[in-house]
């Protein structure tokens, strides 16, 4: 493992996981290429990115190889410290440690009808935020709020698929309330995923009602 600064955060936070960086200290891009590549002569050299996205590295990497007759494999990984939505793993993990064994008997003891009053509430406080920050959307304090009452709300909604997942004969999780939920998106949105033509937003307005009606009548023929 390295990295042209072992101080920088990425590095550090390897370094955390025991996993030991060393510090490579060439001034360009085209040195540090040609010591990355001499390196994976006799090991797998892997290169913790820095920063600034080592402007330059892939290209002198490229070009070092290429003189080569038996060049190394290169493989090239994009990564963030936590993909977009990654935070909401995190939250279901809480859900099911509150609701298992050895958790919170509270959040233990509650069923459906017992957490129905709240999906309401918390409906509402998050209205009440939201008018407060269409009132005023520049107000940090406000958007805090908007914040707090939405994952107040996600709560519920974590709340309620982790008891279904307890029912003993027709059980559902989290996870087929996504997938239900990015279904329906990708049904209701072939514009985007599929071959269907909506420009405007009365077209794709229309589009999304259309679809909506045909989905009733297939569930009411079914019924």
């Amino acid at each position: 493992m390295l990295a042209a600064d072992t101080d920088e955060a990425l590095p550090l936070a390897v370094a955390d996981d025991d996993i030991p960086v060393e510090a490579v200290r060439s001034a360009t891009a085209h040195e540090r290429a040609r010591e990355l590549v001499e390196a994976s002569s006799g090991s797998v050299i892997v290169w913790v990115g820095s920063p600034d996205g080592d402007p330059g590295l892939s290209d002198a990497i490229a070009s070092e190889i290429s003189r080569l007759e038996d060049a190394p494999e290169v493989e090239v990984l994009v990564g963030s410290w936590d993909v977009d939505g990654g935070r909401l793993l995190d939250a279901v993990a809480v859900m099911d440690r509150l609701r298992s064994p050895g958790g919170c008997a509270w959040v233990a003891a509650q069923d459906h009808a017992s957490l129905a009053p709240f999906v309401l509430e918390e409906a509402h406080e998050v209205t009440e935020a939201l008018e407060a920050v269409i009132a005023d959307p520049d107000d940090v304090r406000l958007r805090a709020d908007l914040t707090d009452e939405l994952g107040d709300l996600l709560f519920q909604v974590l709340f309620h698929a982790r008891v279904a997942a307890d029912h003993a004969g027709a059980p559902f999780a989290v996870d087929d309330v996504a997938a239900a939920l990015v279904d329906k998106l990708v049904r209701r949105n072939p514009h985007v995923f599929g071959d269907a033509s909506a420009v405007t937003l009365e077209e794709i307005e229309a589009q999304w009602q259309a679809i909506k009606h045909q989905e009733k009548a297939a569930r009411a023929e079914d019924d």
